[in-house]
């Protein structure tokens, strides 16, 4: 079966809108009607006017897509398309832990389950992290969850001293500085840019630390003709895409070279897009009362990337 085809077709037929994370497989990519950021992804599915939105990406980012849109099927390709990030913040133990500090706001990641976004009082992405932060005055106490790495990176730049719940990503925290040191001794010329989910050993390596958003714009606009990628290896597509007159090297996982991917975000297919299109299942099933209290923070932080015109 020509399953590039079908979905074409299907897609056509029912109205659907295909959102595609970086980090899909590149023939994904190229099938969705917008490929983007966190950000870029919840600010599409808010304003999209279809019968279905297929979101290829993993589940917390189809669960803010049905919050955003709620009257509109939101279906996923792989149900068990997590987050190890997270899935690193339990909402018992994060209820717990903000407890202790009850005169401090929240500001969460994205990257969060919809109970932890009902805990939350404003959203953030890697794309607007700062500026969220930022946002608020400086002698405001504040919780920053679930990534203590994006969230101490936060703190070196602003000077805050925000309390960081203890979780990271899988794929980008195992980036380790050796593994950049022997390729930059091996490409001398190459400009190394990173993830702000990578580990401060590896940040402070960086010449560039971005959204995935960010570090695509920055390659496009940057004199440098390689680069040394701190981040998952899907990005690696849009960037050649983009500038194929220059070459990305991903930094690897570990001493064999794999390359770094996301085991979750690489579930969907083509096969499980195709049949998601045509089975209109599996769906993304929220309850009212939470639907509506996990998207405020969302609408918050999308009230403030508007009026701060970031895209």
């Amino acid at each position: 079966m020509n399953y590039s085809a079908e979905i074409i077709k299907l897609k056509k037929e029912k109205n659907a809108l295909i959102l595609a994370h970086f980090y899909q497989i590149p023939e994904i990519q190229e099938l969705a009607d917008y490929v983007g950021d966190s950000l870029g992804l919840a600010q599409k599915a808010a304003e999209a006017n279809v019968d279905m939105i297929v979101f290829c990406g993993v589940h917390f980012m189809a669960e803010t897509a049905k919050m955003l849109n709620p009257t509109t099927l939101v279906v996923l390709p792989d149900m068990k398309a997590g987050c190890s990030l997270a899935d690193s913040c339990p909402a018992d133990k994060f209820s717990d832990f903000k407890k202790l500090y009850p005169d401090h706001i929240v500001i969460s990641y994205i990257n969060t389950s919809a109970a932890i976004k009902t805990l939350t009082d404003i959203v953030c992405t890697s794309g607007n992290a700062i500026q969220i932060v930022e946002s608020f005055p400086k002698n405001q106490k504040i919780i920053f969850a679930p990534d203590k790495n994006l969230g101490g990176y936060i703190n070196r730049v602003t000077g805050r001293n925000m309390v960081l719940w203890d979780g990271t990503c899988e794929v980008h925290d195992i980036l380790n500085t050796e593994a950049i040191i022997k390729m930059k001794e091996d490409n001398m010329d190459a400009s190394i840019i990173a993830h702000p989910e990578c580990n401060a050993a590896v940040l402070a390596m960086a010449d560039y630390i971005g959204s995935t958003t960010g570090m695509i714009k920055f390659t496009q606009t940057n004199s440098s003709k390689k680069y040394i990628v701190a981040t998952e290896s899907g990005i690696i597509h849009q960037m050649q895409k983009l500038s194929p007159d220059k070459e990305f090297l991903i930094v690897p996982s570990d001493e064999t070279c794999n390359c770094n991917d996301c085991s979750y975000m690489k579930l969907n297919t083509l096969e499980k897009l195709y049949l998601v299109l045509k089975n209109e299942t599996p769906a993304i099933n929220l309850g009212y009362e939470l639907m509506e209290k996990a998207k405020q923070p969302i609408l918050r932080m999308l009230d403030i990337s508007k009026k701060l015109k970031i895209i």
